[in-house]
């Protein structure tokens, strides 16, 4: 009796570890993002063209191999930039004149356990629309969005010939009257030197004038 109880306690057995199988997690596979929503839905009809397109996933993915591809009506891509990660959202910015169509969505995000997960979606637009406005440059000495601080602008050299009205005019000016100051004391000191000169010479020639008076008597 005992022998026939042993192939119905092996049959249990291996129906006990098949159900273990099945019960127990999947093991590093459930570690894979999985999209859970988007924005636009996909297969939604809208009124314009979204300025971006945002995938929200069950958990953040990493930002290293993660891209978002956005085609316009013609085929073409009319996404802009990269894509931003916060939390469990991606966006992807959408740029220029939007048109009204169908549009595609392909991305491809990184899992938080490094396996890739890829996928596609669709909506519709009605009508046209405008992608997101370009971010305003950081003022001079603030700090952009990659962190790196911003050029300051260039300091200009002062004008000078703002500040000196006269410019080189009036230093030639300058050099003209001293060399005109110069030249008429020059001509003064000559003036004195002659004056001296001839006063000296009048006594002497009168002297010699009493001299041959004398002899001749």
């Amino acid at each position: 009796m005992r022998g026939s109880l042993r192939p119905g306690l092996a049959a249990a057995g291996a129906l006990a570890a098949g159900a273990v199988l099945l019960v127990a997690p999947a093991g590093p596979a459930s570690a894979h993002n999985q999209l859970e929503a988007t924005v636009p839905a996909d297969g939604a009809v809208v009124d314009a063209p979204p300025a971006s397109v945002v995938l929200t996933f069950d958990q953040p993915v990493l930002a290293l191999g993660t891209q978002v591809v956005v085609l316009g009506p013609d085929g073409a891509p009319v996404s802009t930039g990269d894509p931003v990660l916060v939390d469990d959202d991606v966006t992807q910015d959408l740029g220029g004149e939007l048109p009204a169509g169908a549009y595609r969505v392909e991305w491809r995000a990184t899992s938080a356990d490094g396996h890739p997960v890829s996928g596609e979606l669709g909506f519709t637009a009605s009508g046209p629309g405008t992608g997101a406005a370009a971010a305003p440059p950081p003022p001079a000495g603030g700090t952009s969005a990659s962190g790196a601080p911003a050029a300051s602008a260039p300091l200009e050299a002062p004008d000078r010939s703002a500040a000196d009205p006269g410019g080189a005019g009036s230093s030639s000016t300058a050099v003209a009257l001293a060399l005109a100051a110069a030249a008429a004391a020059a001509a003064a000191v000559g003036v004195v030197a002659l004056v001296r000169r001839r006063r000296t010479a009048a006594p002497l020639g009168r002297a010699g004038d009493a001299e041959r008076g004398r002899a001749g008597r």
